[in-house]
């Protein structure tokens, strides 16, 4: 078994634009979902991000602040998962609850030890 990291892009903008009571019904799902996956053992982390961040440059000789990238392509939170591989990894990927409202990836890559690099 190996570690994959998920990270979660996009959604955002669809995602806001809920009423308080759709945006609870889906972080149920986002719940299921999640505990589906550790369920099974396979969840091993994972969380939403903030909004607001600084992004530090040249040993912080330049500091630019957040958000990072345009709205579909900001990562907005993460998991790391468990799975045989990375074809299994990406399987599990398909069932995650931000496809429900439009975000555009969930990038899924192997965590590697010190030692691989």
């Amino acid at each position: 078994m190996s570690n994959f990291l998920y990270l979660f892009r996009g959604g955002d903008e669809n995602f806001n634009q809920l009423s308080q009571e759709e945006k609870q019904a889906h972080m149920q799902v986002w719940g299921q979902w999640m505990g589906g996956l550790k369920e099974k053992g396979q969840l091993l982390d994972g969380l939403p991000l903030g909004m607001d961040g600084k992004v530090v440059h040249n040993r912080g000789e330049v500091i630019t602040n957040g958000p990072f990238a345009e709205g579909a392509e900001m990562v907005g939170g993460y998991l790391i998962v468990s799975a045989k591989d990375l074809d299994e990894a990406v399987e599990i990927s398909k069932g995650c609850p931000i496809f429900d409202y439009e975000g555009s990836n969930v990038e899924v890559r192997e965590i590697l030890s010190m030692e691989e690099h």
